[in-house]
């Protein structure tokens, strides 16, 4: 049982890794992936990841000069450190290549190839725009930050389902998630009938004895009636 779920967990690592590498050509084609209204979510870490990748590629320069003098260890430390830096890129691009999709039905929340989590629109109670910074892992709540940022909260009718990169499965009640145009996504949501969800109508109150008529409607006669001084 252990073996196999040992190796379960190394192919969804892989098949994380391989989506990773193969969002790197449609990125470089300027293409992303998905029909919908797209709404991007990576543009706060563009400037981080493309740091991270210099980084890596200054190291690999010393190391080649370094290792100069063994030429197998300088092989694989290079092999090593040119996957490093396609595995950091491949990250960014894999976020730009899958923004968040909203469709006519559903939210697609989305975190480069890792999520991709569809919300029926009917399962929306509310959604506004909420910046955190700080997220604390609860039950029936899903964080999808960027950045250690969120600016969108959606709190739902109907859990979802929430799969992770190695396939446990948890109800969802809230979900927040960041968005480059986070008012724009609100507003899209909250308006135009996007929100189709079933709104129960509390029924009116029957009314007290004697006061069939609401006072509104109460000939002005009567509400001009003086009171008596007894």
């Amino acid at each position: 049982m252990r073996t196999k779920r040992a190796a379960k967990a190394v192919h969804a690592v892989l098949r994380h890794e391989g989506r990773l590498l193969a969002s790197l050509v449609p990125w470089a084609a300027r293409r992303t992936r998905g029909t919908g209204e797209r709404f991007g979510y990576a543009r706060g870490q563009g400037a981080m990841a493309a740091g991270f990748a210099f980084v890596c590629v200054i190291e690999t320069a010393g190391l080649a000069v370094l290792l100069a003098a063994w030429p197998a260890v300088h092989l694989a430390v290079l092999v090593l450190d040119v996957y490093t830096v396609l595995f950091v890129v491949g990250l960014h691009a894999a976020a730009v290549v899958h923004p968040h999709l909203l469709t006519a039905d559903a939210l697609h929340v989305r975190a480069g190839v890792r999520l991709d989590l569809r919300i029926p629109l009917d399962a929306i109670a509310s959604v506004r725009r909420e910046t955190r910074y700080r997220h604390e892992r609860s039950d029936g709540e899903l964080d999808v930050p960027v950045g250690s940022q969120t600016s969108v909260t959606v709190q739902l009718a109907v859990p979802v389902t929430h799969s992770t990169l190695l396939g446990r499965a948890r109800e969802v009640r809230v979900v927040r998630l960041h968005a480059d145009d986070a008012t724009g996504l609100v507003r899209q949501l909250t308006t135009g009938g996007r929100l189709t969800r079933a709104r129960t109508v509390p029924s009116p109150s029957p009314d007290r004895p004697g006061s069939a008529a609401p006072a509104a409607a109460r000939p002005a006669e009567a509400a001009r009636r003086p009171r008596s001084g007894l």
